[in-house]
């Protein structure tokens, strides 16, 4: 599927599309309101009326009018000397917090300010969630204004825009805007899940110890198999019932539980990013969501784990365990710019990512690929891994919509894809972001034990 037919199954969630109010930025310097555009017109009209019908009075009415389009023109707004202070009272909030921002106004002019107007810069990131960051207010020299508003905190660092001041003058015929710098950042980095379900991991192994059951035998607590008693195998491991019945000697291997090297690799090329409508999560953000839960999962079970991305602005952290990797993984999900929520403005070279990937990892790496699948181009990415002996395991968030004919043939393609993952002998996991993660899990846990 092209990047052009995504929105057949799922829009874009373009910035442009449908552009936040709060967010639209405001062209400064001085400018002509329009505000008495009319008044000219007018007051031409009503001298020419007043010299056909020979109306002295109208003639002198229609001075007042000529005096005030004057005084419009000759008339600029002053430049502001404001100082702003923003209050942030949660900078590092979890997802789904309200966070309170107050920001206040101080008039370190001479002049009073008749008619002004303050937007806050608000991160595009951020959605207001109660208030408004605007206010519009006449300020006095020495006198300070606030506004109060909340922002509802999502995945990633936002960084605050410049405050903008819009001055008008006394007859609001010009007005002048100013931006004026207020530093502020808010973190939102979500921990990952304290008790996250079991991941299921293909059998591959390597010489660690920890979860994931080995194909071959050896110490072990689940039973493997038999075999013949050799010279030195441990008491504790010779199958004494069977010697008491049989007087033959067998020693009872156990399946190995090892460690396994696992790489979560995300989708995050512009033409994996798409969701229902522009307000709306993205599927990179569900990506993110799956990736976190999977790390947070297999660190658990003692697996080394590493994350990287298919985007212009990957990541990379090679497989590792312990509290800083993990502190990393944590990180790199929640702040890395190849995850935010707006698409690279460049796409990414599927093979070239594949192949720097290959390179980078041992050979016995596993592969958890995260991707929406919404064009050829990801089914492409997780056949060349596996292929390339990193045995590969898809997750795919499904964002696509059925409301029309189009939607319907995009949601086709993509299940055929996982369908194809899956005869492949590549175990996808396809989960719909509207039930638990969790959920899932189980159900392609048990479609793989039938």
């Amino acid at each position: 599927m092209s990047e052009q037919s995504i929105p057949a199954a799922a829009r874009h969630a373009q910035p442009d599309e449908e552009p936040d109010p709060w967010t639209e930025p405001v062209p400064t310097g001085l400018r002509w309101t329009r505000r008495w555009r009319g008044v000219t017109g007018l007051t031409l009209l009503a001298i020419g009326f007043g010299l056909i019908i020979e109306q002295p009075g109208l003639l002198l009415a229609s001075v007042f009018g000529v005096a005030f389009a004057a005084y419009g023109r000759l008339g600029a707004a002053p430049s502001p000397a404001l100082e702003v202070e923003r209050a942030i009272e949660v900078t590092d909030p979890d997802v789904g917090e309200q966070i309170p921002v107050t920001l206040t106004v101080h008039n370190d002019g001479d002049g009073r300010l008749r008619d002004l107007r303050i937007v806050d810069g608000v991160p595009s990131g951020l959605a207001v969630a109660s208030g408004s960051p605007r206010i519009a207010t006449s300020l006095p020299p020495g006198e300070s204004a606030a506004v109060s508003y909340e922002l509802e905190a999502a995945r990633g660092g936002h960084t605050f825009d410049p405050v903008v001041a819009i001055v008008r003058d006394a007859s609001g015929a010009t007005e002048r805007a100013v931006e004026i710098d207020a530093p502020g950042t808010i973190d939102c980095v979500p921990s990952l899940p304290a008790e996250p379900p079991p991941f299921p991991l293909r059998p591959q192994t390597t010489r660690y110890t920890g979860r994931t059951s080995a194909a071959e035998g050896g110490d072990g607590v689940e039973f493997h198999a038999t075999r013949e008693y050799r010279a030195g195998d441990p008491l504790g491991r010779i199958d004494w019932k069977r010697v008491a019945r049989t007087g033959d000697l067998t020693t009872v291997e156990y399946r190995r539980e090892r460690a396994a090297s696992v790489l979560i690799v995300v989708d995050a090329r512009r033409a994996a990013y798409a969701a229902p409508d522009p307000t709306a999560a993205t599927s990179v953000d569900h990506c993110v969501e799956a990736a976190r839960t999977i790390a947070g999962s297999l660190l658990d079970d003692g697996h080394s784990v590493g994350l990287t991305a298919l985007s212009p602005r990957p990541p990379w952290l090679i497989p590792g365990r312990g509290v800083q990797h993990r502190l990393a993984i944590r990180t790199a999900l929640g702040t890395h710019e190849a995850f935010e929520r707006t698409p690279p403005d460049r796409s990414a070279n599927v093979y070239a990512a594949g192949r720097e990937i290959r390179n980078r990892i041992a050979s016995d790496t596993q592969v958890v690929f995260v991707s929406p699948m919404l064009e050829e181009g990801a089914s492409q990415a997780a056949h060349r891994l596996d292929a390339h002996g990193h045995l590969t395991t898809v997750v795919s968030p499904d964002v696509c919509v059925s409301d029309t004919v189009g939607q319907q043939a995009a949601g086709l393609a993509r299940s055929l894809r996982l369908a194809g993952a899956r005869q492949r002998g590549i175990p996808a996991i396809d989960w719909d972001p509207a039930e638990p993660f969790a959920r899932a899990l189980a159900r392609s846990q048990r479609r793989w034990s039938a």
